[in-house]
């Protein structure tokens, strides 16, 4: 593997830039030696892939390019690099579970563990189970208190503080009072709010000083409402979806139903109009300036809005809404029926449809995306609405070079794990 900054976060700074097509490993193939091999993994450098493997003597570990893990365990599934460049696996030993960091396992072990999620600073979380009571485990240290629910875990901006949706009062079989009653809140580090609710949905943290957490809220079998540190919005709404915080202001920003139709409500005020058939999926821009989401104008019809100004051209679906750095520009994938998927940027549809894309990335400048792409099969990467030479059997989302004037593209070749840097300059 390659020597990601793992301090600053800003891995892609050590990675190699030079220009050219490199095999990092002549074939991913199933050793002899191995009884079976799972799905490969890519570093994200480029540098390594991952697969878990059962040996021999019936245990299991991981291949990291033709090397292994000198660990062995019992089970080992859902291996995964952090952004860092460690690689994460779940393990058991003992017919316990825990995480695996580079090889090596967190001291705590669990009847049950699962979801590796990965965080700000080189945070790594999961699901933990233990004598049927759940948690979150940050960095290999559970939330003291357990409960008999536990979900939608999410991280402070500085990778510190885990919260999520936990169920505070049991509940028996066909109790419809109980749960009408409000069984639901959030625990931030393992503390639940005093407040229950009848559902709660997706925790967020407000950034600017990781103090404030907002989510969703069912009051009751009608109404729904924002709730920030436990105080439910002084407004009820129809519905509403996830909230986000403006990075700049603080102000909080939901999508909330009113009257049959949406629109985004700031602080509990309405700020876009309720006149939309469906909005989701908000994001700031970095400087608070920029509002996004994923709207329908029209019955049916799915776009992207810019603080409450949609792009002309719609689609049946859109999905995977992408800012670049500064908030100005964006991009996503349009669908029709799971098929025909097309990237759309700025409003329009880059040539040609693909069997099935993957989420746009932009440069760090924001003059540029790429965008993994599969057709009949064969998977390759459109750039700046460009469809490269390159294609692969298996490949992984794009990574722009810290400057903005390179590429890196990760993929199989002829059974080859091989590592490509393109200059952009060089792509036409």
């Amino acid at each position: 593997m390659g020597s990601p900054d793992r301090e600053s976060g800003t891995s892609a700074n050590n990675w190699d830039w030079e220009k050219g097509k490199r095999t990092i490993v002549q074939s991913i193939a199933p050793k002899e030696e191995d009884l079976w091999q799972e799905e490969a993994y890519a570093a994200p450098d480029g540098e390594s892939f991952a697969a878990v493997v059962r040996l021999e003597d019936e245990s299991f570990t991981l291949r990291v390019n033709d090397g292994r893990w000198e660990e062995t365990f019992e089970k080992v599934w859902y291996p995964r690099f952090a952004p860092d460049g460690r690689l994460t696996a779940l393990v058991m030993a003992d017919d316990e579970w825990t995480v695996a960091v580079d090889g090596e396992a967190w001291e705590e072990r669990f009847a049950f563990a699962w979801a590796t999620t990965f965080g700000p600073n080189g945070a790594i979380a999961a699901s933990v189970q233990q004598d049927m009571r759940y948690a979150c485990c940050l960095n290999g240290a559970p939330w003291e208190n357990m409960y008999e629910n536990a979900q939608d875990y999410c991280f402070s901006a500085d990778g510190k503080k885990t919260a999520g949706v936990v169920q505070v009062k049991s509940l028996k079989q066909a109790d419809l009072d109980g749960f009408r009653s409000g069984i639901f809140t959030v625990a931030v580090d393992g503390e639940a709010w005093d407040q229950s609710f009848m559902n709660v949905w997706t925790p967020v943290f407000d950034g600017r000083d990781n103090e404030r957490v907002a989510a969703q809220a069912r009051l009751n079998a009608y109404d729904y409402t924002i709730v920030v540190n436990g105080e439910p919005w002084a407004a009820t709404y129809n519905c509403v979806w996830e909230p986000v915080f403006n990075p700049a202001t603080g102000v909080l920003a939901a999508p909330v139903r009113q009257g049959g139709r949406w629109g985004v409500a700031f602080d509990a005020a309405m700020n876009w109009p309720a006149s939309l058939y469906q909005c989701w999926g908000l994001q700031w821009s970095r400087d608070g300036k920029n509002l996004w989401a994923v709207v329908a104008p029209e019955y049916g019809k799915f776009t992207v809005a810019c603080n409450n100004k949609p792009w002309a051209a719609t689609f049946p679906v859109v999905t995977e809404l992408a800012l670049s750095p500064d908030g100005t520009r964006a991009a996503a994938l349009a669908c029709h029926a799971n098929k025909d998927y097309k990237v759309v940027v700025d409003g329009k549809p880059w040539q040609g449809s693909w069997d099935m894309a993957w989420q746009p990335v932009f440069s760090p400048d924001g003059a540029h995306v790429a965008a993994l792409v599969e057709k009949g099969g064969k998977k390759t990467y459109l750039v700046n609405n460009l469809p490269l030479d390159e294609s692969f059997t298996e490949a992984w989302t794009p990574a722009f070079s810290p400057d903005s004037s390179s590429l890196l593209l990760r993929g199989v070749q002829n059974n080859a794990l091989v590592r490509v840097v393109l200059p952009l300059k060089d792509i036409h």
